[in-house]
């Protein structure tokens, strides 16, 4: 009984055509992009979260973020300094928008755009910042 084989230059430039085709199609398909920027805008919501969770109240309460969950009218009267503190907080290239149980400040939030987000519990309720680049 007799066995075929083949040469070995044959089995060569068989795998060199798989690894060719490999290659090219490699490039043509390319190869999808990492989400890289949902991990980064979830920092610094969570940088900007922290601060304000640890600095203390302009009035009363134990935070600044304590003292703007206590009533509707402790979130009046501190909306526009939390929004101006949010404001120095994050860089000029980022939007915001912190929401609490009173209300919200910061910019409307868009469909379409990633965002990230942290979330802060208070005595008053929890707080959301959410945050996308401009």
């Amino acid at each position: 009984m007799s066995r075929g084989q083949l040469s070995l230059s044959v089995i060569e430039a068989g795998i060199g055509v798989v690894l060719v085709l490999a290659v090219t199609m490699g490039f043509a398909l390319g190869v999808p992009s990492a989400d890289t920027d949902t991990p980064q805008l979830d920092a610094y919501a969570e940088d900007a979260a922290a601060v304000l969770a640890n600095e203390p109240p302009r009035h009363g309460g134990e935070t600044r973020l304590s003292e703007v969950t206590q009533s509707p009218t402790a979130f009046d009267r501190e909306a526009d300094a939390l929004d101006t503190r949010v404001d120095r907080i994050l860089g000029d290239n980022l939007l915001y928008r912190v929401e609490t149980p009173h209300g919200a400040v910061g910019y409307k939030r868009p469909a379409s755009v990633q965002v990230g987000h942290a979330r802060v519990p208070t005595t008053g309720g929890e707080v959301t910042i959410w945050v996308w680049y401009a």
